[in-house]
Protein backbone atom coordinates (compact mmCIF):
# COMPACT_ATOMS: atom_id res chain seq x y z
CA UNK A 1 0.00 0.00 0.00
CA UNK A 2 1.16 3.43 -1.15
CA UNK A 3 1.99 6.06 1.71
CA UNK A 4 0.40 9.24 -0.10
CA UNK A 5 1.38 11.20 3.15
CA UNK A 6 4.87 10.40 3.06
CA UNK A 7 5.38 10.42 -0.54
CA UNK A 8 3.90 14.02 -0.22
CA UNK A 9 6.31 15.00 2.33
CA UNK A 10 9.35 13.55 0.38
CA UNK A 11 8.25 15.76 -2.96
CA UNK A 12 7.83 18.65 -0.61
CA UNK A 13 10.85 18.33 0.41
CA UNK A 14 12.55 17.21 -2.78
CA UNK A 15 11.00 20.59 -4.14
CA UNK A 16 12.38 22.60 -1.76
CA UNK A 17 15.60 21.19 -2.05
CA UNK A 18 15.47 22.34 -5.86
CA UNK A 19 13.77 25.15 -5.29
CA UNK A 20 17.36 26.25 -3.25
CA UNK A 21 19.74 24.95 -5.53
CA UNK A 22 18.01 27.36 -8.31
CA UNK A 23 17.97 30.28 -5.68
CA UNK A 24 21.80 29.96 -4.92
CA UNK A 25 22.68 28.83 -8.44
CA UNK A 26 20.93 32.72 -9.29
CA UNK A 27 23.04 34.27 -6.58
CA UNK A 28 26.15 33.21 -7.42
CA UNK A 29 25.34 34.33 -10.85
CA UNK A 30 24.13 37.89 -9.63
CA UNK A 31 27.90 38.20 -7.66
CA UNK A 32 30.13 36.58 -10.62
CA UNK A 33 30.44 39.73 -12.58
CA UNK A 34 31.49 41.55 -9.24
CA UNK A 35 34.14 39.14 -8.14
CA UNK A 36 36.08 39.27 -11.52
CA UNK A 37 35.58 42.86 -11.87
CA UNK A 38 36.87 43.19 -8.66
CA UNK A 39 40.58 41.34 -9.77
CA UNK A 40 39.98 42.79 -13.16
CA UNK A 41 42.59 45.25 -14.09
CA UNK A 42 40.62 48.40 -14.88
CA UNK A 43 43.85 50.65 -15.30
CA UNK A 44 42.34 51.53 -19.08
CA UNK A 45 38.99 52.71 -17.08
CA UNK A 46 35.54 51.91 -18.23
CA UNK A 47 33.08 51.69 -20.68
CA UNK A 48 29.26 51.12 -20.72
CA UNK A 49 27.95 47.78 -22.63
CA UNK A 50 24.25 48.41 -23.54
CA UNK A 51 21.21 46.48 -24.60
CA UNK A 52 18.17 47.75 -25.84
CA UNK A 53 14.87 46.17 -26.33
CA UNK A 54 14.11 43.83 -23.92
CA UNK A 55 13.37 41.71 -21.99
CA UNK A 56 12.33 39.06 -24.36
CA UNK A 57 11.74 35.65 -23.84
CA UNK A 58 13.37 33.89 -26.21
CA UNK A 59 16.94 35.35 -25.55
CA UNK A 60 17.02 37.69 -21.90
CA UNK A 61 17.98 34.38 -19.86
CA UNK A 62 20.80 33.26 -22.31
CA UNK A 63 21.97 37.05 -22.52
CA UNK A 64 22.40 37.39 -18.69
CA UNK A 65 24.10 33.89 -18.25
CA UNK A 66 26.59 34.94 -20.70
CA UNK A 67 27.17 38.54 -19.38
CA UNK A 68 27.75 37.01 -15.75
CA UNK A 69 29.85 33.91 -16.86
CA UNK A 70 32.19 36.17 -18.61
CA UNK A 71 32.21 39.02 -15.51
CA UNK A 72 30.52 41.72 -17.42
CA UNK A 73 27.81 43.98 -16.40
CA UNK A 74 25.34 46.25 -18.40
CA UNK A 75 22.60 48.13 -18.89
CA UNK A 76 19.29 47.22 -20.02
CA UNK A 77 17.09 49.34 -22.00
CA UNK A 78 13.41 48.00 -21.35
CA UNK A 79 10.98 48.69 -23.63
CA UNK A 80 7.98 49.10 -20.86
CA UNK A 81 5.19 47.02 -23.11
CA UNK A 82 8.06 44.02 -22.99
CA UNK A 83 8.52 45.27 -19.02
CA UNK A 84 5.14 44.18 -18.67
CA UNK A 85 4.78 40.83 -20.53
CA UNK A 86 8.22 39.72 -18.44
CA UNK A 87 7.96 41.29 -14.88
CA UNK A 88 10.04 37.94 -14.12
CA UNK A 89 12.66 38.74 -16.30
CA UNK A 90 13.29 42.64 -15.43
CA UNK A 91 13.92 40.89 -11.83
CA UNK A 92 16.49 38.97 -13.07
CA UNK A 93 18.36 41.31 -14.73
CA UNK A 94 18.37 43.31 -11.70
CA UNK A 95 19.33 40.15 -9.95
CA UNK A 96 22.41 39.72 -12.37
CA UNK A 97 23.79 42.87 -11.04
CA UNK A 98 22.27 44.77 -14.33
CA UNK A 99 21.50 48.09 -14.40
CA UNK A 100 18.11 48.80 -16.03
CA UNK A 101 17.22 51.86 -18.19
CA UNK A 102 13.75 53.06 -19.40
CA UNK A 103 13.39 52.57 -23.60
CA UNK A 104 9.63 54.45 -23.80
CA UNK A 105 6.73 51.91 -24.22
CA UNK A 106 6.40 51.48 -27.49
CA UNK A 107 9.38 52.59 -29.01
CA UNK A 108 7.67 55.26 -31.34
CA UNK A 109 9.02 58.10 -32.82
CA UNK A 110 9.12 60.42 -29.89
CA UNK A 111 9.81 63.48 -31.77
CA UNK A 112 6.95 63.33 -33.56
CA UNK A 113 4.69 62.74 -30.67
CA UNK A 114 3.60 65.51 -28.67
CA UNK A 115 4.30 66.56 -25.22
CA UNK A 116 1.74 64.34 -23.46
CA UNK A 117 2.53 61.49 -25.15
CA UNK A 118 6.04 61.54 -24.91
CA UNK A 119 5.17 61.86 -20.64
CA UNK A 120 2.82 58.90 -21.20
CA UNK A 121 5.43 56.78 -23.00
CA UNK A 122 8.32 57.56 -20.31
CA UNK A 123 5.97 57.58 -16.93
CA UNK A 124 4.54 54.31 -17.56
CA UNK A 125 7.81 52.60 -18.77
CA UNK A 126 9.26 54.06 -14.98
CA UNK A 127 6.51 52.57 -13.11
CA UNK A 128 6.29 49.40 -14.59
CA UNK A 129 10.30 48.78 -13.77
CA UNK A 130 9.91 50.33 -10.70
CA UNK A 131 6.70 48.11 -9.87
CA UNK A 132 9.38 45.01 -10.90
CA UNK A 133 12.16 45.85 -9.17
CA UNK A 134 11.67 48.30 -6.43
CA UNK A 135 13.09 51.10 -8.11
CA UNK A 136 12.34 53.70 -11.28
CA UNK A 137 15.09 53.99 -13.68
CA UNK A 138 17.07 56.83 -13.36
CA UNK A 139 18.49 56.41 -17.20
CA UNK A 140 16.86 57.03 -20.61
CA UNK A 141 17.63 55.90 -24.46
CA UNK A 142 15.34 57.56 -26.88
CA UNK A 143 14.34 55.19 -29.44
CA UNK A 144 16.07 55.69 -32.95
CA UNK A 145 18.63 57.96 -30.64
CA UNK A 146 16.07 60.91 -31.93
CA UNK A 147 15.44 63.38 -29.25
CA UNK A 148 14.55 66.99 -28.97
CA UNK A 149 14.10 70.07 -26.89
CA UNK A 150 10.75 68.73 -26.12
CA UNK A 151 11.68 65.37 -25.02
CA UNK A 152 14.64 66.83 -23.07
CA UNK A 153 12.26 68.80 -20.89
CA UNK A 154 9.92 65.50 -20.13
CA UNK A 155 12.93 63.57 -19.47
CA UNK A 156 14.27 66.33 -16.89
CA UNK A 157 10.75 66.50 -15.23
CA UNK A 158 10.83 62.92 -14.58
CA UNK A 159 14.63 63.03 -12.84
CA UNK A 160 15.94 60.99 -16.43
CA UNK A 161 19.23 61.49 -17.67
CA UNK A 162 19.30 60.73 -21.52
CA UNK A 163 21.59 58.09 -22.86
CA UNK A 164 22.90 57.79 -26.28
CA UNK A 165 26.03 55.69 -27.70
CA UNK A 166 29.58 56.17 -28.92
CA UNK A 167 29.85 53.11 -30.71
CA UNK A 168 26.95 51.58 -32.84
CA UNK A 169 27.23 47.91 -33.06
CA UNK A 170 25.33 47.86 -36.24
CA UNK A 171 23.62 44.74 -34.47
CA UNK A 172 20.24 45.85 -35.68
CA UNK A 173 21.00 46.06 -38.76
CA UNK A 174 22.73 42.67 -39.65
CA UNK A 175 25.82 43.04 -38.46
CA UNK A 176 28.27 39.75 -38.10
CA UNK A 177 29.04 38.29 -34.40
CA UNK A 178 33.29 39.19 -35.81
CA UNK A 179 31.41 42.63 -37.07
CA UNK A 180 30.14 43.50 -33.08
CA UNK A 181 33.26 42.31 -31.76
CA UNK A 182 34.94 44.59 -33.87
CA UNK A 183 32.60 47.51 -32.96
CA UNK A 184 33.10 46.77 -29.08
CA UNK A 185 37.17 46.88 -29.61
CA UNK A 186 37.06 50.50 -30.55
CA UNK A 187 35.49 51.78 -27.21
CA UNK A 188 37.40 54.33 -25.30
CA UNK A 189 37.75 55.11 -21.14
CA UNK A 190 33.62 56.48 -20.43
CA UNK A 191 32.76 55.61 -23.73
CA UNK A 192 29.23 53.93 -24.43
CA UNK A 193 27.97 50.66 -27.33
CA UNK A 194 24.62 50.47 -28.75
CA UNK A 195 23.44 46.54 -28.94
CA UNK A 196 20.04 44.74 -28.65
CA UNK A 197 18.70 42.20 -26.49
CA UNK A 198 17.22 39.90 -28.86
CA UNK A 199 19.92 38.98 -31.57
CA UNK A 200 21.86 35.86 -31.47
CA UNK A 201 24.80 37.33 -33.46
CA UNK A 202 24.84 39.25 -30.33
CA UNK A 203 24.55 37.28 -27.77
CA UNK A 204 27.39 35.22 -29.14
CA UNK A 205 29.89 37.89 -29.29
CA UNK A 206 29.57 38.16 -24.96
CA UNK A 207 32.45 36.09 -24.81
CA UNK A 208 35.39 37.63 -27.50
CA UNK A 209 33.80 41.62 -25.94
CA UNK A 210 35.34 40.34 -22.36
CA UNK A 211 38.30 38.90 -23.98
CA UNK A 212 39.23 42.12 -25.71
CA UNK A 213 38.38 44.27 -22.67
CA UNK A 214 40.53 41.93 -20.73
CA UNK A 215 43.04 42.86 -23.32
CA UNK A 216 42.74 47.19 -22.99
CA UNK A 217 42.70 46.59 -19.26
CA UNK A 218 39.13 47.93 -19.62
CA UNK A 219 36.12 46.99 -17.20
CA UNK A 220 32.02 47.44 -18.02
CA UNK A 221 30.55 49.65 -15.89
CA UNK A 222 27.51 51.58 -15.15
CA UNK A 223 26.62 55.46 -17.10
CA UNK A 224 26.64 57.65 -14.35
CA UNK A 225 23.13 59.85 -14.00
CA UNK A 226 25.14 62.97 -14.01
CA UNK A 227 27.08 63.04 -16.71
CA UNK A 228 25.88 60.09 -19.37
CA UNK A 229 29.01 58.55 -19.17
CA UNK A 230 30.56 55.10 -18.44
CA UNK A 231 32.33 55.36 -14.80
CA UNK A 232 33.16 52.77 -12.43
CA UNK A 233 30.63 50.46 -10.97
CA UNK A 234 30.28 52.29 -7.79
CA UNK A 235 30.30 55.52 -9.43
CA UNK A 236 33.75 56.15 -8.85
CA UNK A 237 35.62 58.47 -11.42
CA UNK A 238 37.38 57.19 -14.35
CA UNK A 239 41.14 56.84 -14.35
CA UNK A 240 42.61 59.12 -17.05
CA UNK A 241 42.83 57.55 -20.24
CA UNK A 242 46.57 57.20 -20.25
CA UNK A 243 49.07 58.11 -17.69
CA UNK A 244 50.79 62.13 -17.66
CA UNK A 245 54.54 61.75 -18.50
CA UNK A 246 56.21 63.20 -15.77
CA UNK A 247 53.58 63.65 -13.40
CA UNK A 248 52.12 66.41 -14.79
CA UNK A 249 48.57 67.08 -14.80
CA UNK A 250 46.29 69.63 -16.53
CA UNK A 251 42.48 70.65 -16.10
CA UNK A 252 39.37 71.70 -18.54
CA UNK A 253 37.29 74.25 -18.49
CA UNK A 254 34.16 74.33 -20.99
CA UNK A 255 32.29 77.12 -22.13
CA UNK A 256 29.11 77.01 -24.31
CA UNK A 257 29.54 80.24 -27.69
CA UNK A 258 27.37 80.67 -29.95
CA UNK A 259 24.40 78.30 -30.75
CA UNK A 260 22.34 77.99 -33.81
CA UNK A 261 19.54 75.60 -34.85
CA UNK A 262 22.47 72.85 -36.42
CA UNK A 263 24.98 73.58 -34.42
CA UNK A 264 27.06 75.30 -31.44
CA UNK A 265 30.27 76.19 -30.45
CA UNK A 266 32.33 75.48 -27.35
CA UNK A 267 35.62 76.61 -25.97
CA UNK A 268 37.78 74.56 -24.38
CA UNK A 269 40.44 76.38 -21.71
CA UNK A 270 43.22 74.48 -20.27
CA UNK A 271 44.85 74.92 -16.83
CA UNK A 272 47.94 73.42 -15.45
CA UNK A 273 50.16 72.95 -18.08
CA UNK A 274 51.15 74.47 -21.27
CA UNK A 275 52.26 71.70 -22.89
CA UNK A 276 48.67 69.39 -22.87
CA UNK A 277 47.05 66.97 -24.78
CA UNK A 278 43.16 67.24 -24.39
CA UNK A 279 40.70 64.50 -26.28
CA UNK A 280 37.31 64.99 -27.03
CA UNK A 281 34.94 62.43 -27.70
CA UNK A 282 31.82 63.19 -29.40
CA UNK A 283 28.46 61.63 -28.91
CA UNK A 284 27.48 59.70 -31.90
CA UNK A 285 25.94 60.65 -34.62
CA UNK A 286 27.33 64.18 -33.68
CA UNK A 287 30.37 65.49 -36.03
CA UNK A 288 33.01 68.73 -35.64
CA UNK A 289 32.91 70.94 -38.77
CA UNK A 290 35.30 73.37 -37.46
CA UNK A 291 38.13 74.18 -34.82
CA UNK A 292 40.35 77.30 -34.12
CA UNK A 293 43.45 77.81 -31.86
CA UNK A 294 44.97 74.49 -31.57
CA UNK A 295 46.18 71.44 -33.67
CA UNK A 296 43.53 68.30 -34.18
CA UNK A 297 43.78 64.84 -35.08
CA UNK A 298 41.24 61.94 -35.48
CA UNK A 299 40.84 58.71 -34.80
CA UNK A 300 39.53 56.40 -37.20
CA UNK A 301 36.13 56.36 -36.15
CA UNK A 302 35.93 60.06 -36.80
CA UNK A 303 33.92 60.98 -33.07
CA UNK A 304 37.53 61.01 -31.22
CA UNK A 305 39.28 64.53 -31.54
CA UNK A 306 42.73 64.80 -30.13
CA UNK A 307 43.62 69.00 -29.62
CA UNK A 308 47.32 70.43 -29.01
CA UNK A 309 48.43 73.70 -28.62
CA UNK A 310 49.67 75.35 -31.96
CA UNK A 311 50.99 78.53 -30.31
CA UNK A 312 47.88 80.41 -29.58
CA UNK A 313 47.78 80.15 -25.92
CA UNK A 314 45.59 77.94 -23.81
CA UNK A 315 42.29 78.22 -25.27
CA UNK A 316 40.48 76.53 -28.24
CA UNK A 317 37.40 76.44 -29.59
CA UNK A 318 35.42 74.32 -32.27
CA UNK A 319 32.12 73.70 -33.92
CA UNK A 320 29.63 70.64 -33.44
CA UNK A 321 27.06 69.40 -35.90
CA UNK A 322 25.13 68.16 -33.21
CA UNK A 323 22.68 65.45 -35.51
CA UNK A 324 19.84 65.61 -33.30
CA UNK A 325 22.03 65.26 -29.92
CA UNK A 326 22.65 68.48 -28.25
CA UNK A 327 24.60 66.98 -25.12
CA UNK A 328 28.38 68.09 -25.10
CA UNK A 329 31.13 65.82 -26.20
CA UNK A 330 33.60 64.71 -23.47
CA UNK A 331 36.85 66.51 -22.51
CA UNK A 332 39.85 64.99 -21.24
CA UNK A 333 43.20 66.44 -20.41
CA UNK A 334 46.44 64.85 -19.70
CA UNK A 335 50.30 66.77 -20.35
CA UNK A 336 52.32 65.75 -23.29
Amino acid sequence: MIDRKRGSTFAAGLLGTLLAVCLAVTATSALAADRTQAAADCSGGYVGLTYDDGPNAGNTANLLNALTSNGLRATMFNTGQNAQNNQGLVRAQRDAGMWIGNHSWSHPHLTQLSSSQMTSELQRTQQVIQQATGTAPRLFRPPYGETNATLRSVEQQLGLTEVLWDVDSQDWNGASTAQIVQAAGRLQNGQVILMHDQYATTLAAVPQIAANLRGRNLCAGMISPATGRAVAPDGGSNPPSSPPPGGGSCTVTITQGQQWSDRFNLSVTVSGSSSWIVTVTLRAPQKIIATWNGTPSWDSTGYVMTMRPNGSGNTFGFTVQHNGTWTWPSVTCRTG
